[in-house]
């Protein structure tokens, strides 16, 4: 695993190296006790507080994590805010090993998140954001709150949105739409997003695990079109390990 001993969130560009090769060693044992980059809080649609999630997220021994809340970073905001008091109250000793109120665990990193609703071939789907500025005026137009029904944008807007703000574009659940596999990675693709949701339990099992039918498609498209692969739970529900 990557050393996740630096600031709890992510905004400048080493940062966004770290997540880059965080993304580049996600396999399907990665999601949900190390990393896990799908979640929802209240903030949207989800059942968890932002302080829940991070209870939880905390207690689990999450390396690596985003909240994803759909067209929100409220749930970020509150969640980065508990992780700042988190912190403080345990300090990392001087040999960079984590104290025993640590129980042995690394230190959270917090990356900033968020799912945004877009058209990609003629195709209602949701991008994901990671390691952006949350305050970069390119995001704006997207922070509409979840129970707003704007036009759908074109996802190479979004995509360019996310990338204008210092982050990467990420394409979630890519097998849970209507069109083939090869076509929407193909287009995803051509319109420069940086990866896919590669690890993902589609039929929600009650022990997580990545699909065995839908994730070597991904990975073998996302690899020809030399893109990113992420994992998460897509946690709507009120546990972590699993999706509802």
């Amino acid at each position: 695993m990557s050393n996740l001993t630096a600031p709890i969130t992510s905004t400048t560009s080493d940062d966004l190296h770290l997540l880059r090769q965080i993304f580049t060693s996600v396999d399907a044992d990665s999601c949900p006790n190390h990393y896990n980059f799908h979640m929802h809080t209240i903030c949207s649609d989800g059942k968890l507080t932002p302080i829940a999630l991070m209870e939880q997220a905390v207690a689990i021994g999450l390396q690596a994590f985003a909240i994803t809340d759909h067209h929100s970073l409220a749930g970020f905001e509150l969640a980065k805010a508990w992780l700042e008091d988190w912190r403080w109250r345990h300090p990392m000793p001087l040999n960079g090993r984590p104290a025993s109120t640590f129980q042995g665990l690394a230190r959270p990193r917090l990356f900033t998140g968020i799912e945004i609703t877009a058209l990609l071939a003629e195709t209602e789907v949701h991008i994901l954001g990671y390691g952006f500025v949350p305050d970069h005026g390119a995001l704006a137009p997207y922070l509409e709150g979840y129970g707003a029904r704007s036009t759908l944008q074109p996802a190479g807007l979004v995509i360019a949105a996310i990338q204008q703000a210092g982050g990467l574009a990420v394409l979630a659940h890519p097998a849970r739409y209507r069109l083939p596999l090869s076509d929407l990675i193909a287009d995803a693709a051509s319109l420069g997003i940086d990866g896919v949701e590669a690890y993902y339990a589609y039929t929600n099992p009650g022990i997580w695990s990545s699909c065995p039918i839908h994730t070597p498609p991904v990975l073998e498209l996302a690899h020809h079109h030399g893109l990113l692969t992420t994992c998460g739970t897509d946690t709507h529900g009120l546990n972590l390990l699993r999706r509802l």
